[in-house]
């Protein structure tokens, strides 16, 4: 008999959209207090400096509207978890101006309290689950502002890092599906993956546990596997917890 199929995972929509504002909000406030020798600082995204990274993150925001003003959609093309596996779209940075960016998002939302369907250009999505995939772009932006400028500390929304966790975390189980594996992101997300024999009770054979963070970079490439092991950033026991030929999630 095949293993009965997973639910998808469900967010709070609530909870998401203030997520996405408070982060996009601490983004905002970083870089408004930025002088032009910091903004030209080279960052970890491809050689862009911080000035180009917040333009991404600008556009970023802006494909919102553009994604719930082009023609409507009646079947979802895109689920969720797979977003990170394939989400390399083309963004076309735009000017800096994220204190615009944050104000027409915010009256974008108030305009549309349910979810529309909206093509994000990668498949469509319903827009409160297209804003998960913005939650992890603005952890992402944070943490690269944070590594990118000596002595600045953009704070985390606590539940835009939990959403991006589990969403990344949720591609790596569609990615290499199985129940070998037991991947544990205390506080945020436990799954299992990679083929072999399916555990069921006790303590699993393969185990790898990190934190949110770690995973986070793992995740998208900003964090080598070798490395974040030989830090003692990563735990990893049994032959299958190697998830090096997997990460990142879309390479």
């Amino acid at each position: 008999m095949p293993p009965a199929k997973k639910r998808a995972r469900k967010y709070d929509p609530l909870r998401t959209r203030a997520a996405v504002l408070a982060q996009l909000g601490a983004v905002r406030e970083a870089v408004e207090g930025l002088d032009p020798g910091q903004l030209a600082l080279p960052t970890r995204r491809e050689g862009a400096t911080v000035r180009e990274l917040a333009e991404q993150v600008a556009a970023s925001v802006v494909a919102v509207r553009q994604a719930v003003e082009r023609p409507a959609q009646f079947k979802q093309t895109l689920p969720l978890a797979e977003w990170p596996l394939r989400r390399a779209v083309a963004i076309t940075p735009v000017p800096l101006d994220l204190g615009a960016a944050e104000d027409d998002l915010r009256a974008l939302l108030a305009d549309h309290p349910g979810s529309p369907l909206v093509d994000t250009g990668a498949g469509v999505l319903p827009l409160n689950e297209y804003l998960v995939t913005r939650a992890v772009e603005l952890v992402l932006a944070a943490d690269d502002l944070s590594g990118a400028v000596p002595g600045l500390e953009v704070p985390l929304d606590r539940h835009a890092l939990a959403a991006a966790t589990r969403l990344l975390a949720d591609a790596l189980a569609v990615k290499a599906p199985g129940g070998s594996t037991e991947v544990r992101v205390p506080p945020y997300a436990v799954v299992q993956c990679v083929e072999g024999l399916r555990h069921t009770r006790g303590t699993p054979p393969n185990v790898v546990e990190t934190g949110p963070l770690t995973w986070v970079r793992l995740a998208t490439g900003r964090l080598a596997w070798a490395d974040a092991v030989a830090r003692a950033e990563v735990s990893a026991s049994g032959e299958r917890a190697d998830l090096s030929g997997l990460l990142p999630l879309g390479g």
